[in-house]
């Protein structure tokens, strides 16, 4: 997978593309190999990932999701969203942490299913399967496959990936402006590139360049909840 620049457009939907992969090399080899319905090199057809908030799980099970006869499930889903359908061979669950028991039975059902039809399946939450809160036999399921962490950017890395993208769209930074805004603001990707987006705009807005006051000025109207 190519590591392409931040997509800057906050309407616009995940892609692989827009995913910065940083340590995650192996794990955007799969997913790839995923959106196009291969199995790995290892012949598995799921993959659960985990890891700490904001490392991008959700963003690329949103990523598939786009794809043709994929299904997304969010952990609080209808029970509908649960069964099986022939039409749909990626299915995409996520927050498995959060499944009420319920829902639980609903995805154990569903991992067999797909097993059972050869479709694939990609589950994602906050740890590793053998040490959710979860049924045993569906964290048996959510252990088959492969497991991945997905590993959050360093400070290095999100530089780099803000300073190609503002490249990318013609944004002039001063110095020292991305450094002081991944240590006050939200520190996930979606919302420093969101912020990216909306510093574009002010600047132009006010007619000022991009510089550390400006940046203080903007971060002050949008103060961090």
């Amino acid at each position: 997978m190519r590591q392409l620049l931040l997509d800057l457009d906050s309407v616009k939907p995940p892609s692989l593309d827009t995913f910065v992969v940083g340590q995650n090399a192996e794990l955007a080899q799969i997913l790839c190999l995923f959106s196009e319905r291969t199995p790995s090199q290892y012949g598995e057809r799921s993959v659960y990932l985990w890891g700490e908030a904001g490392a991008g799980k959700t963003h690329l099970l949103h990523a598939l999701a786009q794809l043709p006869h994929s299904r997304y499930i969010s952990f609080d889903a209808p029970e509908e969203h649960f069964c099986f359908s022939p039409e749909v061979d990626l299915y995409l669950l996520d927050d498995c942490e959060q499944l009420a028991p319920a829902a639980q039975i609903d995805a154990f059902a569903l991992f067999n299913e797909a097993r059972a039809n050869g479709a694939f399946f990609v589950a994602a939450g906050n740890h590793p399967p053998m040490i959710l809160n979860l049924r045993d036999d569906l964290r048996t399921r959510l252990g088959w496959g492969l497991i991945y962490q997905v590993i959050g950017l360093s400070d290095e890395d999100k530089i780099d990936a803000l300073e190609r993208a503002a490249q990318a769209q013609g944004i002039g930074l001063a110095q020292g402006v991305l450094a002081y805004l991944i240590t006050h603001y939200r520190r996930d990707m979606r919302s420093l590139s969101a912020m990216l987006g909306e510093l574009d705009h002010y600047s132009l807005e006010t007619k000022r360049p991009i510089t550390l006051p400006l940046l203080r000025e903007l971060l002050q109207r949008s103060p961090v909840e």
